[in-house]
C-alpha cells in the first residue's frame, strides 16, 4: 500500500509518497524526480513506474517532492538545496526501515544527478539506477571512482538528454577499476513515452538478482512471476 507522508525537511514542510514492505529486513529504495523548474514531480510516470518497479520486487520505497514542489517547502535550490532534501528523504526511509537488508537510489534526469551526488556521500547505498542523467549539462566528474553497482537507463531518441553524452559518461565509469555499471538503451524518447512498460521491466530485471531480500519474499516474487508468465 502506498501511502501520502509528510516529515520535516532542512526548508520545512517535505511531501512524499511511501510504501512500506510486508517484510521487516526489505530492502529500500529511493527515487527522486526531474526539474522542478520544467515540470518535474514525484508524480511524474518514469519516476511513478519506476517506483512501483522497486515495490514489486519487495523493497521499502521512497519518492518525494523536492523544495518548492506541490505540498514540499522551500523555493528552487539550483542542485544545492535538492541534495539537502535527498539526504533527508534518505534519513527519514531508514529511520523507517531501521533493519533493512540493502539500500538503493534512482532518479530520473535532474533526480539522477542528484541522485548520484547523494550516492558518493552515502557509504550505505548499494546500488543504483540512472534514468537519462543529463551528462551533456551537469558536471559528474564527481564519481571518481563511482562506488556501488549501478545500471544507466537511456531513451535513444532522447532530444532533451543526447545518448552520445550518457553513453560516454557510462564508457567512462564502464572502464573505472572494479567498475561494475551496466547501460541499457530503450527505443524511446526523454520520457519513454510509450515504453513504460519496457522501463519497468528493464529496471526489474537488473535490481531482482542484486538486492538482498529475505527467502519469503524470494519465494513470494518467483510464484506471482509464474502467476503472471502463465496468464
Amino acid at each position: 500500500m502506498v501511502r501520502e507522508v509528510i516529515f520535516s525537511g532542512p526548508e520545512g514542510r517535505i511531501e512524499a509518497r511511501f510504501h512500506q514492505s510486508e517484510e521487516r529486513n526489505a530492502p529500500i529504495a529511493l527515487v527522486l524526480h526531474p526539474h522542478p523548474l520544467h515540470g518535474g514531480t514525484m508524480n511524474n510516470k518514469v519516476v511513478y513506474h519506476t517506483f512501483q518497479a522497486f515495490v514489486r520486487n519487495g523493497f521499502s520505497v521512497l519518492r518525494f517532492n523536492f523544495r518548492g514542489v506541490g505540498k514540499s517547502q522551500g523555493v528552487f535550490d539550483h542542485g544545492a538545496g535538492e541534495l539537502i532534501d535527498a539526504a533527508a528523504a534518505m534519513d527519514w526511509l531508514q529511520l523507517q526501515c531501521p533493519d533493512h537488508s540493502s539500500c538503493w537510489i534512482a532518479g530520473f534526469s535532474f533526480g539522477a544527478w542528484i541522485s548520484l551526488q547523494l550516492l558518493m556521500r552515502r557509504p550505505e547505498v548499494d546500488g543504483f539506477v540512472a534514468i537519462s542523467p543529463p551528462a551533456s549539462s551537469y558536471d559528474f566528474n564527481f564519481l571518481s571512482p563511482c562506488p556501488a553497482q549501478g545500471l544507466i537507463v537511456q531513451g535513444t531518441k532522447d532530444r532533451v538528454v543526447k545518448e552520445e553524452a550518457v553513453f560516454g559518461l557510462y564508457e567512462k565509469l564502464a572502464k573505472q577499476r572494479n567498475s561494475s555499471i551496466e547501460y541499457a538503451p530503450i527505443d524511446g524518447d526523454h520520457f519513454f513515452t510509450g515504453n513504460h512498460e519496457t522501463l519497468s521491466t528493464t529496471i526489474e530485471n537488473y535490481i531482482a538478482p542484486r538486492a538482498v531480500k529475505g527467502e519469503a519474499f524470494s519465494k513470494k516474487v518467483r510464484r506471482d512471476r509464474r502467476r503472471r508468465n502463465a496468464a
